[in-house]
């Protein structure tokens, strides 16, 4: 299947996914000292940051005119939609830092050489981390699919406060929507100073 276009989508067309319980252990997790690479060069170690920091993590962007990486793609539940998901948490990155978040970094398995492409295209404020190989993904057991012979981050969001994972946002559907649950828990749940 072609991606023509990345970012209109028909959700009814699409298979939501379940909550498969894959993420119910996460709340309370502390996030360990892995360091990872970031769009912008630099390496991020997601433990050391002080504050409040949001994580949303996708199985893979797509690229506008390249073929998917399976036929049935749109089909897999939670697989459509990362593109979307990436450009909400764009759209909405000033009022994210505006409501409490220190930092906002997406999240796949995906090169840091790919997501940095997809970053300049998409023109993001914030970092995408490349979790490529999936350390990180393996050190909080994250929720994942197989998908031609590549281990993909199901979508999800994580509030990391000071190390410690204090809300997850699993399953995400629509992707396109992620961004504006994310803000309104963070308007329900300011940081105590």
């Amino acid at each position: 299947m072609n991606q023509k276009n990345l970012l209109e989508v028909d959700w009814s067309k699409i298979p939501a996914p379940t909550d498969d319980g894959t993420a119910a252990h996460l709340v309370g997790m502390t996030i360990p000292q892995l360091p990872l690479m970031a769009t912008d060069d630099s390496s991020v170690t997601l433990a050391a940051l002080p504050g409040r920091t949001i994580v949303f993590a996708y199985p893979r962007t797509g690229e506008p005119g390249k073929i998917s990486l399976v036929d049935d793609w749109d089909m897999i539940p939670g697989a459509r939609g990362c593109t979307p998901q990436t450009c909400s948490f764009r759209d909405l990155y000033a009022e994210l830092k505006a409501a409490g978040a220190s930092q906002v970094f997406g999240l796949s398995t995906q090169s840091n050489a790919y997501q940095t492409e997809m970053a300049s295209r998409l023109h993001l404020p914030f970092p995408v981390l490349s979790d490529e190989k999936l350390a990180l993904t393996r050190a909080l057991n994250l929720p994942t699919m197989a998908v031609a012979g590549l281990t993909l981050i199901k979508r999800l969001a994580l509030i990391v406060d000071n190390a410690r994972i204090t809300h997850v946002f699993y399953p995400v559907f629509p992707p396109d929507r992620n961004a504006g649950d994310v803000l309104a828990w963070l308007k329900e749940n300011k940081v105590r100073a």
